[in-house]
């Protein structure tokens, strides 16, 4: 055991525990657990939305990756700073003005169908646990590498870790925390960057040029690890459209009392987020100069620990003092991170289970709050103890890929029906219900007999893609159309669009 490494660790939950004891006697009511309160600052929620954004993907994956596979992992680290564009233009205005709660209140408000209720919490359920997979498995990994414990234990731990702040302290608590934990995470990161450009003066081309000659030079052509052009572009359309299908992101602006505020937490954390993700780019061309290839991939198939290696060797060496300082500091802070955002993804969820199908559908919206709160706590810890079993299932594998197979999903089932239902007057229930089914099937389907999939034929099957989006996209789109077009048409939700309409750009609810 690293000592250092546990007592900085134990200094960082000391206080994020803190925080969610404080916020438990400020969590009361259903608004103030699912959003705490309307009362975030554009500031706060950017840095929140760091928080749930910058994942165990981007503290970790996208760093492995440009130090295994080059400039093609440095494209998973560019592209999603663009997503927000997306949700800056298209998206973020609209949800804040017409949700309360969930996404599914957005669809709720539009279509007042039970069956197009269910099938978006089914939908956003399914995405928030493939999302939380690989931040399980990162989890797993750095607790492990911390505590010496066995892999399957380290998830267990991470799992209670995110139940409490969740049970507990609701969205307040999980905000506090993201806000704590994107800090030493953009800390952390600007440490790291100071050392590796202080031993090439300063000169980050000096660390292209060394990372090409040591790994040679396709190390920065296209082509290591997205070896086919389609893989390429699905996963620019994953990347661009996924998040706005994310719930536990898209969540975060009912925190904030109206969507100018919204907007202005967009633009925080393109610039927070933005500015680490480029850095990654560097952490990883670093660890190739520093430690080369080869030492990167010995107990590390799937890159996940490059910056830990990266940060003990700029600290000094493995067995030195500022080696154990700085493995450690990174570690604790990338722990946190995890548990940050699999503490959003764990509300998201509950939200989804207490508030859309136990609220609005099961109850029919006639329900006491302390009622509301409670189904809200103990699917929380449900959730938790269902996320542990699908990440100690989930070891070994490199969590960069996983979270973006995760958004594919969400980029073919959420997306189009979100936008529809904001959009199109014509869109109706069927068509909520053939979007999300299609969109759903469809991707599942194809990342389980693609390359990162279970039931993988080889280089001799004929869906040799690794992300779904690019045919899983179309189809959930075609879904949501087609079902509008073919059912029964819905006169009363097509008059009620113009009642969206001016709600989605005022936030003032009328009966026009």
């Amino acid at each position: 055991m690293n000592w250092i490494s546990i007592g900085i660790f134990a200094v960082i939950m000391a206080l994020t525990l803190w925080v969610t004891a404080w916020s438990s006697g400020r969590t009361r009511t259903a608004s103030e657990f699912y959003t705490g309160g309307k009362g975030l600052t554009a500031a706060q929620n950017g840095f929140a939305l760091a928080g749930d954004w910058c994942s165990a993907a981007a503290f970790l994956g996208f760093t492995g990756l440009t130090a295994l596979f080059g400039m093609d992992g440095a494209f998973y680290a560019v592209g999603p700073l663009l997503a927000f564009c997306t949700v800056l233009l298209l998206i973020a205005e609209p949800l804040r003005n017409t949700g309360t709660y969930t996404m599914g209140d957005v669809i709720l408000y539009r279509m007042r169908q039970p069956s197009a209720l269910w099938a978006s919490a089914v939908g956003a359920i399914i995405i928030n646990l493939a999302y939380m997979i690989p931040q399980m498995a990162g989890g797993g990994v750095l607790i492990k590498l911390l505590f010496g414990l066995r892999y399957d234990v380290s998830v267990v731990l991470v799992g209670i870790g995110m139940i409490l702040y969740v049970a507990i302290g609701g969205m307040l608590a999980t905000s506090w925390v993201q806000i704590i934990k994107a800090v030493l995470m953009l800390g952390a990161g600007l440490i790291i960057l100071v050392l590796a450009l202080a031993g090439v003066n300063f000169n980050p081309l000096t660390l292209f040029e060394s990372a090409e000659a040591k790994a040679g030079a396709a190390f920065m052509l296209p082509g290591n690890l997205l070896k086919n052009p389609w893989d390429e572009l699905s996963l620019g359309l994953a990347i661009m459209l996924g998040l706005a299908g994310l719930p536990h992101v898209m969540t975060r602006f009912y925190t904030v009392p109206d969507a100018k505020t919204a907007r202005k937490s967009v633009i925080w954390v393109m610039f927070l987020a933005g500015s680490f993700f480029f850095c990654t780019t560097i952490f990883g061309m670093a660890a190739v100069h520093y430690l080369g290839p080869q030492a990167l991939r010995v107990g590390n198939p799937g890159g996940n620990l490059t910056l830990p290696l990266l940060a003990e060797f700029l600290g000094g060496g493995k067995g030195t003092l500022g080696g154990q300082i700085m493995v450690g500091f990174v570690s604790a802070v990338a722990v946190a991170t995890i548990l940050a955002v699999v503490a959003g993804l764990t509300l998201a969820t509950s939200g989804t289970i207490a508030n859309d199908i136990y609220v609005n559908l099961i109850m029919k919206g006639k329900v006491e709050e302390k009622s509301q709160l409670m189904v809200a706590r103990l699917s929380s810890i449900g959730i938790g103890i269902f996320a542990i079993v699908l990440g100690i299932l989930a070891e070994g594998v490199n969590v960069a890929i996983l979270v973006f197979l995760a958004i594919g999903i969400a980029a073919s089932t959420n997306f189009p029906v979100v936008a529809l239902s904001i959009f199109w007057r014509r869109f109706t229930t069927a068509g909520v219900i053939g979007g999300v089914a299609l969109g759903l099937v469809s991707a599942l389907y194809l990342v389980l007999i693609g390359p990162a999939g279970k039931f993988y034929a080889g280089p001799e099957g004929w869906w040799q893609i690794a992300n779904p989006t690019i045919v899983s996209l179309p189809l959930g789109i075609l879904g949501a159309i087609l079902g509008s077009l073919l059912g029964t048409r819905d006169m009363e939700n097509e008059k009620r669009f113009d009642e969206v309409m001016f709600r989605t750009q005022t936030g003032i609810k009328s009966d026009v």
